[in-house]
């Protein structure tokens, strides 16, 4: 399946759109990484969006929701081969059904100095996909556009000890926040799916999963 126009948008539109100031990149600092935002279609809902839930157990944002992805290793040969080979280990997801877009602009994640390239993909060739690895990943979602586009489905999140406070989304029993949930609200808008919602409307991060936040 050839892939849809509105993601090359996405891409195109992704230089037009300045990179936070607390996100770009400082000069000299932080390890290189990648996340694959993949979308693919499926007839009984339309355009999704593939997620992971992190363990509980895992070394890496436990408990989390997250796009698959991690750092790049020497044979990756960039943030393309980084993005798909971990999304391989952590959901079982075949490489050749997916088409790679193009990237996103870096992101500097000042708490664990990573700078990560979000590689946007097509998933012409869906297969079944599960926690691969579960000491690091719980469960493994293909989350509808329709559902995150959704108003009542969304919010912000504001940290209760003060500082962060961005978009949010509580779909499929997972509540999705900070980065994730930032490239989330800037593709929605770069597709045109996005639909208003009242960003009035604020809720303080869960205590269970400030709890969680704290050991990352």
């Amino acid at each position: 399946m050839t892939e849809p126009q509105w993601l090359h948008g996405l891409v195109a539109s992704s230089v037009r759109r300045p990179v936070p100031a607390a996100l770009r990149p400082p000069v000299g600092r932080g390890r290189k990484a990648a996340v694959l935002l993949l979308f693919g279609t499926e007839a009984a809902h339309g355009p999704d969006v593939l997620l992971i839930q992190r363990s509980t157990r895992g070394r890496r944002h436990p408990g989390q929701p997250a796009f698959p992805g991690g750092g790049l290793e020497p044979g990756d040969g960039g943030p393309v081969g980084a993005a798909l080979r971990e999304a391989a280990e952590e959901t079982g997801l075949d490489p050749a059904g997916v088409t790679v877009a193009g990237t996103l602009p870096e992101l500097y994640l000042s708490h664990s100095d990573n700078r990560v390239t979000p590689v946007v993909g097509w998933w012409h060739t869906p297969c079944a996909v599960h926690p691969a690895d579960p000491a690091e990943v719980a469960a493994v979602e293909r989350v509808p556009v329709a559902e995150l586009v959704d108003p009542a489905n969304r919010f912000t999140l504001r940290h209760p000890r003060g500082g962060h406070a961005g978009p949010a989304f509580r779909v499929r029993g997972l509540l999705v926040w900070g980065f994730t949930a930032g490239v989330l609200d800037g593709a929605l808008a770069g597709t045109g799916f996005e639909r208003p919602w009242d960003r009035t409307r604020v809720e303080d991060l869960p205590p269970d999963v400030l709890g969680l936040a704290a050991r990352s």
